[in-house]
């Protein structure tokens, strides 16, 4: 072999090499390509998938806000109806008033439809929760308010002697504290 067939050999192997170089820097290139694309793709997904739940959340944060004022609005429905038997009871005291009976039984009906009504009402109260304050306990200034202290050889000091206005707790707050006189 010559000088000239043996360069020529060389150069060709050479060249062999270069594409062989070449084809796998192709193939390489061609790797990360692929892989960026899987990832990109991975990412688009996550990125729907968060839309669609941070979606979901935002209706049902609505959907409970709607609900929750729904129930504040009517949550006195069920106290309303029962109020309703009461009023009742008040229109038929009205209508008795009307009627041409003697004063005296007029009185006596009278009194008892406001007895009955007033018994119906409390015990309405009482279903929901609404009790009066009781007056024979000792003085309590979270539910009493003391507008008035006296002399009484009757009761203990720190005792009711007389109410003025009745309270009334709901649960365990007070509603309206009771206006009482205190004794000394």
């Amino acid at each position: 072999m010559s000088k000239e067939e043996i360069k020529e050999e060389e150069i060709q192997q050479e060249s062999q090499e270069n594409e062989e170089t070449s084809e796998e820097l192709e193939a390489s290139e061609d790797a990360p390509m692929s892989e960026l694309e899987a990832v990109q793709k991975e990412l688009a997904e996550l990125k729907d998938t968060y839309a669609r739940v941070h979606a979901d959340f935002e209706n049902i944060k609505k959907r409970l806000e709607r609900e929750k004022y729904t129930a504040v609005e009517y949550a006195n429905e069920k106290f309303a109806k029962d109020m309703i038997p009461v009023m009742d009871a008040l229109d038929g005291a009205m209508k008795s008033v009307e009627s041409d009976a003697d004063k005296a039984e007029l009185f006596d009906k009278l009194k008892e439809g406001i007895e009955l009504t007033h018994k119906q009402f409390l015990t309405q109260l009482e279903k929901h929760g609404v009790t009066i304050v009781a007056h024979d306990e000792p003085f309590d200034p979270n539910i009493h308010n003391a507008i008035q202290s006296m002399d009484s050889d009757e009761v203990e000091s720190g005792q009711i002697v007389q109410t003025f206005q009745t309270g009334y707790k709901y649960k365990n707050r007070p509603l309206r504290e009771a206006m009482v006189v205190v004794a000394n």
